[in-house]
């Protein structure tokens, strides 16, 4: 994928014109494609595509998530217009957004879900880790349909980025959309991925 198409992506797995289903794999801040990508290891499926955009500066907005979203642009909208020229990419060798998963942690997994709230349809699944929807407050304009949408939500209580509060309202917004909903709070994790996150995404991408 050519540098003026969006950010460089890196890919693992399966070849993206010989795959029938895809991964969107979003880094935090501070870490890299290549980072996420080492994810791919802990899901085997032979005919799966991983796909993991660099954002500029190993970062997809410059301020808090829960700033208000100007403060965050034009980075945020340069962020979701990536995830969606690689959908738009996976669906061009033939893998349709129904068996696209978007998975994020920490920025990446703000970006994710608020790339989906803002543009719901059924994707093979939304997952969150360590994330939620961007903004001062959660937006109640999110209009359309999730159509069924496996989403996972997964956070620690005591994640110094991020408030338990704001995980329940992004769940929340996406029931509304009709999404059908997974969230875990785990104690004491702090922020970081969980063995028993892996556990629960393994079965919704061998699904996809």
């Amino acid at each position: 994928m050519s540098a003026d198409e969006g950010p460089p992506v890196l890919t693992a797995g399966t070849a993206p014109s010989e795959a029938d289903a895809a991964v969107v794999l979003l880094h935090g801040r501070g870490a890299t494609a290549q980072n996420i990508l080492g994810m791919a290891s802990e899901f085997h499926r032979p005919d799966l595509t991983f796909l993991a955009p660099q954002a500029p500066g190993d970062a997809w907005f410059p301020q808090s998530f829960l700033a208000p979203l100007e403060a965050n642009e034009p980075q945020l909208s340069a962020a979701l217009d990536a995830v969606e020229g690689i959908l738009s990419r996976a669906r061009g060798v033939g893998i349709p957004t129904e068996r696209t998963l978007l998975l994020g942690f920490s920025q990446g997994a703000c970006v994710a879900s608020e790339f989906a709230a803002r543009n719901p349809t059924r994707y093979g699944g939304v997952v969150a880790l360590s994330g939620g929807l961007l903004g001062d407050v959660v937006d109640d304009d999110y209009a359309g349909d999730f159509d069924g949408t496996p989403a996972f939500f997964g956070c620690s209580d005591d994640d110094s980025h991020i408030p338990e509060e704001r995980v329940h309202a992004s769940a929340s917004a996406f029931e509304a959309l009709g999404a059908d909903v997974t969230e875990r709070i785990y104690e004491g994790m702090g922020h970081t991925v969980s063995e028993d996150e892996l556990d629960d995404v393994a079965p919704r991408i061998e699904n996809l």
